[in-house]
Formats: C-alpha cells, sequence, structure tokens
C-alpha cells in the first residue's frame, strides 16, 4: 500500500510539471561551459566560457515522429572567453548572433534539442598564437533541458571550431569539444 502511495505522488509532481519551450515564448539562461582541442586544428589548447542567452520560440510542435519539435531563434552575449593555449592565456568577449535550435517535444520534464551556431570573438592575444585575436565561432550542439517547476537547467556536449576565417595567415584554427551547463527558464 505504501508503494502505490508514493507512485501516484510521484505521478502527481510529474503532472505539475513546468511545460517546455512552447511557441511564442521566451528562454533566458545564464550558462558556463569548457573543454579541450581535438584533431583537424591546433593541439594542446583548452577553453573555458560563460555566457547570458535570450531566444525566441518561433513554432509550435511539427515533424514526424522523434523528431516533432519546435524551432528557437537564440543569441548569446558571452563576457568570458578563456583560451589556455601553449604560448599564453587569451581572455576574450564574444557575440553569437546566430543560434538555431531545434527543442524536441518534452519527454516528462526533459526537453532534448539540436543546436546549431556561430558569432564573432575578440581576445587580448591571437587565438591560436601567431594569427589574430578576431575569430569567428561556429559549432553544434547536443544537449536537453530538465524543467523544474519555476527553473530550468540544461546540460549539452558541443563541438566548436574557432578561426579566423582568413583574416590572417596562417589560419589553423582550434576544434574543441565542450560540455556546456545552464541555468534558467522559458516563458510564455
Amino acid at each position: 500500500m505504501k508503494t502505490i502511495g508514493m507512485l501516484l505522488c510521484l505521478l502527481s509532481v510529474a503532472a505539475f510539471a513546468q511545460q517546455g519551450p512552447e511557441k511564442g515564448g521566451t528562454e533566458v539562461q545564464f550558462w558556463t561551459g569548457g573543454g579541450h582541442s581535438v584533431s583537424g586544428g591546433t593541439r594542446n589548447t583548452g577553453v573555458f566560457n560563460l555566457g547570458l542567452r535570450y531566444g525566441w520560440i518561433l513554432t509550435g510542435a511539427h515533424g514526424p515522429g522523434f523528431l516533432k519539435g519546435n524551432f528557437e531563434y537564440a543569441l548569446d552575449a558571452v563576457p568570458m572567453f578563456l583560451v589556455f593555449q601553449p604560448a599564453n592565456t587569451a581572455y576574450g568577449v564574444g557575440i553569437n548572433p546566430l543560434g538555431l535550435k531545434w527543442n524536441f517535444v518534452t519527454r516528462g520534464r526533459i526537453a532534448p534539442y539540436f543546436e546549431l551556431g556561430g558569432g564573432t570573438l575578440f581576445t587580448t592575444h591571437n587565438v591560436p598564437a601567431g594569427t589574430s585575436s578576431v575569430n569567428f565561432t561556429s559549432g553544434a550542439a547536443l544537449g536537453f533541458h530538465h524543467l523544474g517547476d519555476k527553473m530550468t537547467w540544461s546540460l549539452d556536449v558541443r563541438y566548436m571550431h574557432i578561426s579566423n576565417a582568413g583574416l590572417s595567415s596562417p589560419n589553423p584554427g582550434v576544434n574543441t569539444v565542450q560540455v556546456r551547463f545552464g541555468l534558467g527558464a522559458f516563458r510564455k
């Protein structure tokens, strides 16, 4: 009997869980992340960054089967982007005006997502060393939101390419894999 009572309590909590991203809503999030370089660019480089996101959920849920979800456009302000490279540590700031995010349909308190994005990064030292202090970032992420009653937290794995896009030569770029954690909320 005790087990049935606990099960009913758990089900009632799930029934009142925060709604996920909905058409016409917005997302506000503070995030931080970091990672290390991978093959295909400059090696022995680590990154740490933090930022603020504001997103607009533009569509209602649509699509077939497990791909069903909605589209979100987001902007990121990045007041801290540290690049730990063998020559020095570069401090940077950035803006990511291109955040294209697909929020899959919410499954209980979990809302998975896929994201493509890009922006600009300005640093105090050349990144990588000997190239340029103005770079462009592009990347992709796969993660999920955990929907709480008032706050939402997210966790994702992202691939990011940092390159000066030919502004200077050489242009070896830096490829990183990062883990990012965010705290925020969806608002209607």
